[in-house]
């Protein structure tokens, strides 16, 4: 046991010498105006016989595989030059050590595994992994449950009946793999902050020990995206709009990490709005101020509500105050109050039975008959 700890400790920092040498040529490469991200390899979890969890009704593989083909049409259309690879473009079962074999033999600059997750019926929110030791319980049974399809491998997983995922184990290949941790790491904080940013409860940054992630040669993350087992959560993931609305967050979260890298930092935005820049944004503002805001409630409370409550169904929520009551809306509509009918019907549709159109007018709930009168003109 001691000779084969050494044994990973040898191996380990050979391979940290060869990685940072790889980083070094890596960011002269950069500086010299080529792109740093070329390749994204995106991994749709499950697929085939490997149904994943489910809910009710929806399964992981099929969720996964949508928000999957979602990510990678918005990087291609947003950025044509890289190249998108899928593990997966369709419902077919790919073994573990597979789509990582895809992500080393295309020389991927960045990993994306897309997964739902389980648990009991009140668990919900986002959390994203990237390789190391569990510090919790549930890490480990998430790690285990993934890991688990190898035994639905041609082979039963026999293949991996030597494979050492043990603690020094792991450690090894961290530190193997340290040049690009910090990236993953940095990466999954951004995607934890976009899908807040969007209302999702924000479960955090996570290490665990995933074969897939193991086998990779690069920035790798593992996303659970939320729990099937939660019914709220299913009837989220399971829509097309929440699932475009994931995957824009993923996409969103791509774009900074992508500038960060190569030291834009949103540069492009910004010199597109530099020219009159001010007098833009003092119009913007004029024209949102005197604009009809029309939302949708859905909640009157006498105690506040979390916006993150699952009873919101994964929805950004705004809360205002009236009568001494908490009330809380979906959507912010400009003048338009067509398209807040319309999503009130939706709303209705999807459980929220009650939901009604409400009016704003310098953050002051007015008459809707008014108010829609006023939109008109």
């Amino acid at each position: 046991m001691e000779k084969k700890k050494e044994l990973n400790r040898f191996y380990a920092i050979i391979t940290m010498i060869l990685l940072v040498g790889m980083q070094f040529s890596y960011a002269q490469s950069d500086e010299s105006g080529f792109a740093a991200i070329k390749t994204v390899v995106i991994d749709a979890g499950h697929g085939g016989k490997d149904p994943g969890c489910h809910g009710a009704s929806a399964q992981e593989k099929h969720v996964c595989l949508s928000m999957a083909l979602m990510l990678g049409d918005m990087i291609k259309k947003n950025y044509p030059e890289i190249k998108v690879v899928y593990t997966r473009d369709k419902d077919v079962f790919v073994e573990l050590g597979e789509r990582a074999k895809i992500a080393n033999q295309n020389n991927a600059d960045l990993f994306i595994c897309i997964h739902a997750n389980a648990a009991s019926p009140q668990a919900y929110g986002t959390e994203t992994y990237v390789l190391g030791l569990h510090r919790t319980e549930s890490q480990q049974q998430v790690a285990e449950r993934e890991n688990s399809i190898i035994h639905l491998e041609e082979d039963g997983g026999a293949k991996y009946k030597d494979f050492d995922m043990s603690p020094d184990a792991i450690i090894a290949r961290q530190i193997q793999l340290s040049v690009f941790l910090d990236q993953s790491i940095n990466f999954a904080s951004k995607l934890q902050s976009e899908f807040k940013a969007i209302g999702r409860h924000d479960r955090g940054v996570k290490q665990a020990g995933f074969l897939v992630l193991y086998k990779t040669t690069m920035p790798s993350v593992l996303i659970e995206t939320g729990f099937l087992t939660n019914p709220a959560e299913e009837k989220f993931l399971a829509s097309p709009e929440s699932q475009r609305l994931m995957a824009n967050s993923m996409f969103t979260a791509f774009k900074k990490y992508k500038n960060e890298l190569e030291g834009i930092e949103g540069e492009i935005e910004k010199t597109t709005n530099v020219i009159n820049k001010t007098e833009k944004e003092n119009d913007a503002t004029k024209a949102e101020n005197d604009a009809i805001i029309f939302r949708v409630q859905i909640e009157t409370s006498e105690k506040r509500v979390q916006l993150t409550d699952p009873k919101f169904k994964g929805y950004t929520v705004h809360e205002y105050q009236q009568d001494g009551l908490y009330k809380y809306t979906i959507g912010h509509y400009s003048n338009d109050y067509n398209a807040a009918n319309a999503m009130k019907n939706k709303l209705r549709e999807s459980g929220f039975q009650h939901a009604f159109v409400v009016a704003f007018l310098k953050n002051e709930r007015i008459n809707l008959q008014k108010a829609i009168k006023l939109a008109e003109n």
